[in-house]
């Protein structure tokens, strides 16, 4: 196996060796990368890193982007104002970063109607298109056809 470390040239020992010289420094042989031929081990103290691993968990963690999904509720004869209240809500979300799920939920013989839902759902993503970008168009799922918008730049 490869032995690493900081008083130590790097070089291929046997495993007693490295164990040994692990030992006279007082320190820990930490296997790095097991599947490497041969295996690399580095001797450093163990506690020390344990620590070091888990302050770059940590850091990779706050970097990643969350991803937050808003929904919009229509009805099949949604009118204009209520229209542009949730229109206005929408664009606030995109402007946040946060997809939007925009869905028409039809209820009882409204189901008749699909186009209506569909030609509001792409009415909104055409109200929306300056600020995020189609990324689902209309799909009817059962009783409730979805759009899903993303937005352009994510803060």
């Amino acid at each position: 196996m490869r032995v690493v470390g900081e008083n130590i040239e790097p070089k291929v020992y046997d495993i007693r060796d490295a164990l040994k010289l692990a030992e006279e420094q007082n320190l820990d042989l930490v296997l790095i990368s097991p599947n490497a031929k041969p295996p690399v081990c580095k001797i450093v103290d163990f506690q020390k890193f344990i620590y070091h691993q888990k302050k770059k968990q940590k850091e990779l963690k706050s970097k990643q982007v969350k991803v937050v999904i808003k929904e919009i509720r229509f009805g099949p004869n949604t009118d204009t104002h209520d229209f542009e209240f949730k229109l206005k809500h929408a664009r606030g979300f995109l402007e946040e970063g946060a997809k939007v799920k925009a869905f028409v939920f039809f209820r009882g013989r409204s189901i008749v109607h699909k186009e209506k839902g569909e030609i509001l759902l792409l009415k909104f993503a055409q109200a929306c298109d300056d600020l995020g970008k189609v990324e689902q168009m209309p799909k009817l799922e059962g009783k409730r056809m979805t759009m899903f918008l993303a937005p352009l730049k994510v803060k």
